[in-house]
């Protein structure tokens, strides 16, 4: 919810307020007139039959009927002004809902975001993976088999440079890996 919706809310309400403060004044000064129109009525109730009835009260009454009139027209214009505000604060509170649940939708995604980036990374990453251990392992055979080539060389070239001693020469399996250094050099 934002601060203008906030100020449009309150400012909305603070209005309403307002309008029926003042509806309600006008009902009771409507119900004031009905009472002295009651009165005047009931006082006089032969007042058309009267010869004392004067133009004076006439006026009076056309005046409190006219004024009642007003008062009625107004009450009738403000009401509808109450439930015209009254759908727009719901209207309002509708789209605060609407942008709360949104924000609330959004954070959650961006709360995942993380997680979700790293289980695609590791989805990525998994054959790479996969590959440099092979090439790992396929490296270490390769070093292997150079070693052995190496120690061969390295004893048909000793034999050849004595000249006739005959060392002898063990196949490619029967040499240990790992112990490979610690062959004598003769």
């Amino acid at each position: 919810m934002t601060q203008t919706d906030n100020s449009t809310i309150q400012s909305l309400s603070t209005e309403v307020s307002k309008l029926r403060q003042e509806l309600h004044l006008r009902e009771q000064l409507v119900q004031q007139l009905s009472q002295e129109l009651f009165r005047l009525v009931k006082g006089n109730t032969n007042f058309k039959s009267q010869p004392d009835f004067s133009q004076r009260h006439l006026s009076e009454l056309t005046d409190l009927r006219d004024q009642l009139q007003a008062v009625e027209e107004q009450v009738t214009f403000y009401q509808e002004q109450i439930n015209s505000r009254d759908d727009e604060i719901y209207q309002l509170r509708q789209s605060v809902q609407e942008l709360t649940d949104r924000s609330r939708m959004l954070e959650q995604v961006v709360q995942e975001l993380p997680q979700i980036y790293r289980r695609k990374f590791e989805e990525r990453m998994a054959p790479v993976r996969e590959k440099v251990a092979m090439l790992q392992k396929e490296n270490r055979q390769l070093q292997a088999e150079l070693q052995s080539v190496s120690y061969r060389l390295a004893l048909k070239n000793r034999n050849n440079t004595r000249g006739g001693i005959d060392l002898p020469n063990f196949p490619h399996e029967d040499f240990p890996q790992d112990n490979m250094s610690s062959i004598p050099n003769t």
